[in-house]
């Protein structure tokens, strides 16, 4: 696989878009002009992981303003402040890209569970946006709140990511612009094919919110109502993204027995359309359909070769979490949750619904199916405060205390909780998520919220991949199995989704990129939180900056929220902003 991994490395055009970056850097480093000088920020003597996946090299970073202003032993140059980083690792700050981040900002900006982690940047968007939003969307967005409460105080996209930033948030934001929210606003929860009026109401929104720097059209098609869209009206939707250099990523509408079929149909929407195309957190789920990860890999590597940007991003976690709808088929979901609560309680659907649950068929099969039943399956999330006694347990656990089927048991807690309820399911292989981590064209998203510890979050648990997926990177995969090298890792985390995403100025250490930096100990940094408990910070990075200004000093956050919207290639304003 080695020699095809390199051709497809060059496929996907990184090599030839960090060469640019690695000019830039090359002119910085031991440049005379890098010997003296007065900064705000001097990183002095760590080693400089630059993000291009090159070695490391012990030397000294300048920051003045936003900026990183000089790389190089900076001898004689003063600064504000001084941080002596010898013998820790100073990166770009990492990418997530796939944060459900999007209510944790409101209630706590400071954003400790990726913060705490070396995250400077949250990507939202799997299929469900906050943005565009119709009155009767934000009615159900209201509706829906639970332990979180504000004023929606948006319309669109980018005003959504503008009220984060004047509200103050630590890391940087973005987003891609939602197939879900589009086809809800504009369709509703019907399972129907959309007009060619629709479609086109539906290709102007993206329009829109490309003019307002999204990233480009996400979707989530294994769920109610996403998976009601064709590919026609997904590629009608990715076609005008395309026309502002946006790129597609998918939640692909099978991660089980049509997985091949699934990743053939995000491939053709990118050869359709010109797009790139990422698939969000790749896995084969259920042990049944382990072994097709290979024929997936072979895929996304030949479409490369015929010349599409085709990329995939993962958590490194055996087990995935989201809701019980997931373990129900669609047809009983459509017309959206008071629809989908209100058929659970019919007899005659109950018992359809709990003969699909338990009986795998070629037209459906139960997420609790691929989590190996009822016992792979942990509960972690209820709205309902008389239900969370049963968070920690597992579906079998609850269905016995219960004395009711576990079929029945998940019909009735979605039934009782007012939501689809949030669960745990263990669906993964440990060899799988290896062989992942290794491909040179796979980043990283936690696919999880960033919390902290206390007040409000502790409501709740969660998968632990919301506070350690990015340290567990470098514990597990670099430092204890070997998996990759520290300079790999930090790529795979900075300048690859970088380059997807097509940012400017940001994912590497050099000249003139922004000051988004962290600084970590590769002996110490760990994951600390388990599924058990989930709420616990992980450790081993001292310092991130943010945009230039210290976010993270000595483990502990200052409180600095400078955070801002970080936009696409379609963006408007970027006229602007360069003249400023």
């Amino acid at each position: 696989m080695g020699i095809s991994i390199m051709k497809n490395i060059a496929a996907i055009n990184i090599v030839a878009s960090l060469a640019l970056v690695l000019t830039a850097c090359a002119d910085g480093l031991d440049a005379p002009e890098a010997k003296a000088g007065h900064y705000d920020v001097i990183i002095r003597g760590g080693t400089v992981y630059d993000g291009s996946g090159g070695p490391g090299k012990v030397t000294s970073v300048a920051i003045e303003d936003d900026r990183i202003a000089a790389i190089g032993p900076l001898a004689g140059a003063e600064a504000e402040t001084v941080i002596d980083a010898e013998g820790q690792a100073v990166a770009p700050g990492f990418i997530n890209m796939l944060s459900w981040a999007v209510e944790d900002l409101i209630e706590d900006g400071r954003s400790l569970g990726d913060i705490s982690q070396g995250v400077t940047l949250e990507v939202f968007g799997e299929g469900v946006s906050y943005g565009p939003w119709s009155e009767e969307i934000k009615r159900q967005a209201k509706a829906r709140q639970s332990d979180i409460v504000y004023d929606i105080e948006w319309t669109t996209l980018g005003e959504y990511l503008e009220y984060l930033e004047r509200k103050g948030v630590s890391p940087n934001v973005a987003s891609f612009v939602g197939a879900t929210t589009l086809r809800a606003s504009v369709i509703g929860y019907d399972n129907r094919a959309a007009t060619p009026e629709e479609l086109d109401e539906m290709q102007q929104m993206v329009r829109e919110a490309m003019d307002e720097g999204a990233m480009g059209v996400g979707s989530s098609l294994i769920y109610a109502p996403a998976n009601f869209a064709n590919t026609e009206e997904l590629t009608a939707l990715v076609a005008a993204a395309a026309e502002s250099e946006g790129m597609y990523i998918s939640h692909i509408r099978s991660e089980d027995e049509e997985l091949l079929e699934a990743v053939d149909e995000l491939i053709g929407i990118a050869r359709a359309t010109g797009a790139p195309a990422e698939i969000y957190h790749l896995k084969a789920s259920g042990r049944a359909n382990w072994s097709k990860l290979d024929d997936v890999i072979a895929k996304v590597e030949a479409a490369q070769t015929e010349g599409l940007s085709i990329t995939a991003d993962m958590y490194a976690y055996p087990a995935s979490s989201t809701g019980l709808d997931a373990a129900m088929p669609l047809w009983v979901q459509e017309g959206g949750y008071e629809k989908w609560a209100e058929r659970l309680q019919d007899p005659e659907i109950r018992a359809r619904v709990a003969d699909a649950i338990t009986n795998p068929s070629d037209e459906f099969v139960s997420g609790i199916t691929n989590a190996g039943g009822p016992e792979g399956v942990l509960l972690v999330g209820f709205r309902n405060p008389d239900l969370r006694k049963y968070i920690g347990m597992t579906l079998a656990e609850v269905a016995e205390e219960r004395g009711k089927s576990y079929a029945e048991t998940a019909m009735d807690l979605v039934v009782e909780d007012g939501s689809r309820v949030q669960v745990v399911y263990f669906s993964m292989s440990e060899d799988n998520i290896k062989k992942k981590i290794a491909l040179p064209w796979v980043s990283f998203g936690s696919d999880g919220g960033s919390m902290a510890p206390e007040g409000v979050f502790l409501e709740q648990s969660t998968h632990p991949r919301a506070y350690g997926n990015f340290a567990r990177i470098f514990a597990k995969y670099v430092r204890e199995e070997g998996v990759l090298t520290i300079e790999e890792a930090v790529r795979k985390l900075t300048s690859l989704p970088a380059t997807n995403l097509k940012l400017k100025d940001r994912g590497m250490i050099a000249p003139g990129y922004y000051a988004d930096i962290v600084i970590f100990d590769p002996a110490e940094i760990q994951d600390k939180a388990t599924f058990a408990e989930p709420h616990q910070l992980a450790v081993g990075v001292s310092d991130v900056f943010v945009n230039g200004v210290h976010t993270l000093k000595d483990g502990e956050h200052t409180g600095a929220t400078a955070g801002r919207v970080v936009r696409g290639p379609g963006w408007t304003g970027w006229e602007d902003a360069s003249m400023e």
